[in-house]
């Protein structure tokens, strides 16, 4: 059978296993909102370590970044759009379940060996469960990373159809491809073999919906493979088009040289790291293209967002929570909660229904995308569920509402420090506590917004005052997750 034949199948298979699921959920009235006609699909674009700082449309000059640019101008703008967990697998179980990692049992990255029984159990209400259970026809495509066992996986989690990886672990480049149980290696560049699993849903799915395409790329996240010669992440090998324009680049690193950056290092992998973000944008623009060729763009919302942010210089450390430090003389870890690391690009795109090329400055979620969609798609969240985000569907229909202005967040690090931090986020002020002695963190946002001056031990009224503040707003919050159900 070939792949396109396949994917035809699967899709009407698909649909068909749908509508009998919708039929027995409204006989027992578990589903109060019925398939309509003019309920819309979703195509979610998943980035993985994409930094809001990398996108052209965010002021990048270096990036080239067209196809996501494209959705920025032609679609609704979050720029203060946060991540609870600045590493993968429990954001991602966030984004799913709308739920903080501490509930779920997953609060650091989830390997394949000692954790190997941790992930996003089958019980747990998800947003794309209830969008298959209301008649959508669902694909995964790309990167899980919330558990690697059968029961974790996308198909006991609301998709009908996987193919991708089950855990965070990949390459640029000839990567091993899961489908249907099986595994393969398939010849080429990662971002365009799923982009071309995902066009084919795309083309088997036009013209009967609605349907859900989860597309999480696996760009612009290094290698965990190929490294340089001196043992070094590398971001290559890249297709040329990608690779080309930043191959003789001396690129301007993002921020201000931190004392003792190694920059010469931090320069290469700078290049080498927006290479890859140029990767995953041409596959976004691939994949806008073809909703345009299929005449279905009006009728799909896009979403467009990252995992977590990243690092590359910042504060004189690369990669995400889980930092390390980029200098001359150390290469150890340095956990964080740094804002580079928890805020992520965002932009939603639904042509004829949302204004485009506007900006929402609220402070919005992962945890916010579970409501949010199922208020588009029309589909009530069944009574008693507990989720812990909101729906910011009126900020992006430009209508008033009461909304935070603060958020908590939390990374219990169980692979590199074994640090456990809770932080809590105003405009103003930012505190981390750390269960590590003296490691606690306190920055002024509103004079410090790179967070370069540590104020926990500052000792003013003000700041006195503010720790006073912020640690009872925390210790507040999460007394309320433990005891509400």
């Amino acid at each position: 059978m070939s792949v396109s034949c396949r994917f035809a199948t699967a899709a009407c298979a698909a649909r068909g296993r749908a509508w009998i699921r919708i039929a027995l959920l409204v006989a027992i009235g578990s589903v109060s909102a019925p398939l309509r006609g003019e309920q819309p699909n979703f195509v979610f674009l998943y980035a993985d370590d994409l930094a809001a700082w990398a996108v052209g449309a965010l002021g990048n000059p270096q990036a080239r970044t067209p196809g996501i640019d494209r959705l920025y101008a032609e679609g609704v703008a979050l720029t203060n759009a946060f991540t609870t967990t600045p590493v993968c697998s429990p954001s991602r179980a966030g984004l799913l379940a709308s739920r903080y990692g501490t509930e779920l049992g997953i609060t650091d990255y989830l390997t394949s060996g000692e954790e190997r029984n941790k992930g996003l159990e089958p019980e747990v209400p998800t947003w794309p469960k209830l969008l298959q259970a209301a008649g959508y026809a669902t694909a995964f495509v790309g990167k899980w990373h919330v558990g690697s066992m059968d029961r974790h996986l996308p198909t006991n989690n609301g998709y009908d159809l996987f193919y991708g990886f089950r855990s965070g672990a990949g390459i640029s480049k000839d990567p091993k491809v899961e489908y249907e149980g099986k595994v393969q290696t398939v010849s080429g560049y990662t971002p365009d073999i799923l982009a071309d699993e995902a066009i084919r849903f795309l083309r088997a799915s036009a013209g009967t919906a609605p349907f859900l395409l989860s597309l999480h790329f696996w760009a612009p996240h290094a290698n965990t493979s190929n490294r340089t010669p001196d043992g070094d992440r590398t971001w290559l090998p890249l297709a040329e088009a990608d690779w080309n324009p930043f191959r003789n680049l001396d690129v301007a690193l993002p921020e201000r040289r931190h004392p003792g950056l190694d920059v010469p290092r931090a320069r290469r992998m700078l290049a080498e790291y927006l290479g890859s973000v140029a990767s995953l944008d041409r596959n976004v623009g691939r994949v806008l293209k073809t909703l345009d060729e299929l005449g279905i763009s009006r009728d799909t919302v896009v979403i467009f967002t990252s995992d977590h942010g990243y690092n590359m210089g910042h504060n004189g450390i690369w990669h995400k929570g889980n930092g390390r430090w980029l200098l001359v003389d150390n290469r150890g870890p340095r956990s964080n909660m740094y804002d580079h690391s928890i805020r992520v690009p965002a932009v939603v795109r639904w042509e004829g229904r949302l204004a485009a090329a506007t900006v929402v400055d609220r402070t919005v979620l992962n945890l916010d995308w579970f409501p949010t969609i199922l208020a588009m798609a029309g589909v009530e969240i069944p009574g008693g569920t507990v989720i812990r985000g909101t729906s910011f569907l009126p900020l992006l229909q430009g209508q008033p509402l009461e909304w935070r202005t603060s958020f908590y967040g939390e990374y219990r690090q169980l692979h590199q420090e074994q640090a456990d931090q809770r932080m809590w986020r105003t405009p103003h002020w930012k505190l981390v506590r750390d269960s590590r002695p003296g490691m606690d963190e306190l920055y002024n946002l509103a004079s410090d917004p790179g967070e370069h001056v540590n104020l926990i031990h500052d000792g003013s009224t003000e700041t006195v005052r503010a720790v006073a503040r912020l640690d009872k707003e925390l210790r507040d919050e999460m007394l309320r997750i433990r005891t509400e159900p």
